[in-house]
């Protein structure tokens, strides 16, 4: 009987191997607690250095309109017809827009007439004005092409350079687009001297027919502004005509950033609701500022620039259309460069987080030229190093990290 109860006691494990496991625990639980408090490498994001091209840009909000508009006014006092034409409607120049009813017989209308011919006189002084304009905006564009015949010449000879030749094509460019829009305002010109010489050889309170207004250039209605009919006054605003493929952008740059911008000066648009990149040409910074109150309430001074279309692609954009304008200020294609987001102020200078052996080294880096995107490295880092973009506060010198 002793001899089951023996048997059916178990196995008992030795003082020695008890002992042991214990030991071991111990020793896991010991190892456990110091790997926890060890400090764990810090996740961070890594970029290298590298040679490629940097571009110096200037990024701001603009505006596509039609470079030549023409405002349509009623050219005398009376009751505006209807107008039917609506906007978008195309027009050849000398179509008619809308009709003004003459006043009602009896009345006297003598100083209308007074300045119905005082108005006929300055436009025709006007038209004078502009045909002058367009004939020098002609000498203009063929003095550019005989430029840029010379820096062919002296390109081929070896004498002139590459970016001397695409100056003076730009400036050919500019000198052609004038000479376009001087013949707009001649033809403008022309349509409101006609249409005030129609208003003066109608007799006083006239037949019914009143003055018709006709289009001054072959285009498109842009706006109307008076649909309904209606007593109307002279020179009162009716609608505005333009041709739309005539496209100009207008991007309003801070002072600072404007006395940068060389004439000729290639920009990049986007942001007006298409895929593709648009190519455009500084053609002028206007000399004159305005002040604009900011969204933080400050005033600032602003510059308009415009900029003309090059290349294809543009048929889409419309007047008024909101676009994002990038103006290429300078490019070099050979810069040792670092992203901007792995610098920092430091004192009066800047530094960034190297990689070393999974260790960051904070080192001082001269820089020169700066983009959003890239800035050129002048001295402090070489070409394949690796840095922290965008380090936090847990990055420090000497820190272990990790790439995420």
């Amino acid at each position: 009987m002793a001899e089951n109860d023996s048997r059916m006691g178990g196995w008992e494990a030795p003082r020695w191997l008890r002992t042991g496991l214990l030991v071991l625990l111990g020793v896991g639980v010991l190892v456990a607690l110091v790997w926890a408090l060890q400090p764990q490498p810090v996740g961070v994001d890594l970029a290298e250095v590298s040679r490629g091209p940097l571009e110096i840009s200037v990024d701001e909000d603009g505006r596509a309109q039609v470079r030549d508009r023409f405002v349509v006014a009623a050219p005398v006092s009376g009751t505006l017809r209807r107008v039917e034409v609506q906007a978008g409607d195309r027009v050849e120049r000398g179509d008619v827009l809308f009709r003004v009813a003459p006043p009602e017989p009896g009345i006297p209308d003598e100083r209308s007439r007074t300045q119905l011919e005082a108005q006929l006189a300055a436009a025709r002084a006007g038209l004078e004005g502009a045909m002058a304009l367009a004939e020098a905006a002609e000498a203009g564009v063929v003095e550019a092409r005989l430029e840029v015949r010379r820096q062919e010449v002296l390109l081929q000879a070896g004498g002139g350079s590459e970016a001397a030749l695409e100056r003076a094509r730009a400036f050919l460019q500019a000198r052609e687009a004038e000479s376009r829009a001087a013949g707009f305002r001649v033809q403008g010109a022309e349509g409101e001297v006609e249409n005030l010489r129609l208003a003066l050889t109608l007799p006083g309170g006239g037949n019914g027919e009143g003055v018709v207004v006709r289009a001054p250039i072959a285009g498109s209605v842009l706006r109307v502004q008076r649909e309904s009919g209606g007593p109307v006054g002279v020179g009162e605003p009716v609608l505005e005509v333009g041709d739309p493929s005539a496209l100009e952008v207008v991007v309003d740059l801070l002072s600072p950033d404007a006395v940068r911008v060389p004439a000729g000066a290639e920009a990049r648009i986007t942001g007006w609701g298409g895929d593709a990149v648009l190519e455009a040409r500084v053609r002028a910074v206007e000399p004159s500022a305005f002040t604009r109150i900011s969204a933080l309430g400050l005033e600032e001074q602003r510059v308009n620039v415009l900029l003309d279309p090059v290349g294809e692609g543009w048929g889409a954009l419309g007047d008024g259309f909101r676009v994002e304008a990038r103006l290429i200020l300078e490019r070099d294609d050979d810069v040792l460069r670092v992203p901007s987001g792995a610098l920092f102020r430091i004192g009066g200078g800047w530094a960034a987080f190297r990689m070393d052996d999974g260790e960051v080294t904070q080192v001082e880096v001269r820089v020169g030229r700066r983009s959003p995107e890239a800035t050129e490295v002048l001295a402090g880092l070489e070409e394949g190093d690796r840095v922290v973009l965008y380090p936090g506060d847990r990055v420090v010198d000497g820190v272990r990290v990790r790439e995420r």
